[in-house]
């Protein structure tokens, strides 16, 4: 059996003491598990400790007494609201992968609670709704990276994969630390230290292919730390200066995809906002649901953007 994490280990040595006919020595756990006797030692502490009834015989080895089942699972009514939403947002995804995971994490779950849970959770399923356009908006697409991923973050294994610059229009072969995944909207971001760069970048998901998880284990920095990796890496665009009226200050503000660097009032009606983004097609295009509400003060190149956009859709207007 290969290695499993302690927690999945103990879930699993029960089962096992319950379905076995004939008690279990150590020897034998250590065997099936592919650990040493102390680790299963270790293992029957903990789950004596957390008031599973282990049973122990010198000459016949170790079980669990007859009739002994997991309790089910026990959550209040507004955890089991919080797991609901959680898990809608997940199934919201574009990552068909994701959503399907979601749905099977939801499943086992119900299986588990008692009736009167199982029935509140069955009564939110179809009345909590995260976006319902999420739903519609988006095609479900095959996805997989995403848990690769954050299993070699978790695991602290160094990855290879093929990487598509939209900026470059290029195509090269990486090797990353992942340290983070970040959700932005309506895409996630991996963070990670990039082997032939000797810094740490940003990598979109969707421009991932051909990934693999190596067996080189890497050592996360002794100064990590998640906000400064998200706000304050080097890749994360160019600055973007606007101006915008402070009638949509707190809708602008609640929908921002990225985080603002500085924000001052330059009159009692304009607020002067300075942010940092990497796709200044996608900001461009985000920023023209606010109409004439946002001006954009730099770069240059996001104002021809800007004045390019406008005209295409003033000509999508006019008549045939």
């Amino acid at each position: 059996m290969s290695k499993l994490k302690s927690t999945e280990r103990r879930m699993k040595l029960i089962l096992m003491l319950q379905q076995s006919k004939e008690r279990l020595t150590a020897q034998e756990l250590a065997d099936r598990f592919g650990v040493t006797k102390r680790t299963i030692y270790r293992d029957l502490n903990t789950l004596s400790e957390l008031n599973v009834p282990v049973t122990h015989d010198p000459f016949k080895g170790y079980g669990v007494i007859s009739g002994y089942n997991i309790p089910p699972l026990m959550f209040t009514t507004r955890e089991l609201a919080t797991i609901m939403v959680g898990l809608n947002f997940v199934k919201s995804q574009v990552d068909r992968n994701l959503v399907n995971d979601a749905k099977g994490v939801e499943i086992k779950v119900k299986e588990l609670l008692p009736d009167k849970l199982r029935a509140f959770m069955n009564s939110l399923h179809n009345k909590t709704i995260v976006d319902p356009f999420l739903n519609f908006g988006h095609e479900k697409k095959e996805g997989g990276n995403w848990y690769l991923i954050s299993s070699a973050i978790a695991e602290q294994q160094t990855i290879q994969f093929t990487y598509k610059s939209l900026k470059k229009n290029q195509t090269t072969r990486r090797k990353v630390d992942p340290y983070l995944l970040v959700f932005y909207k309506d895409h996630w971001n991996m963070i990670g230290f990039s082997h032939i760069r000797g810094e740490t970048r940003n990598f979109i998901l969707d421009q991932i292919t051909d990934l693999s998880v190596t067996d080189q284990i890497f050592e996360t920095p002794d100064d990590f730390n998640a906000e400064a990796l998200i706000f304050n890496s080097s890749n994360l665009g160019e600055k973007v200066v606007l101006h915008i009226d402070k009638s949509i200050d707190r809708a602008f503000k609640a929908n921002l995809p990225t985080k603002i660097i500085k924000y001052e009032a330059v009159s009692s009606k304009i607020i002067k906002v300075e942010l940092r983004f990497d796709n200044l097609d996608f900001l461009n295009q985000w920023l023209l649901q606010f109409s004439d509400k946002v001006v954009v003060q730099s770069p240059n190149s996001l104002i021809q953007k800007r004045r390019d956009l406008i005209d295409r859709v003033s000509k999508s207007i006019e008549p045939f």
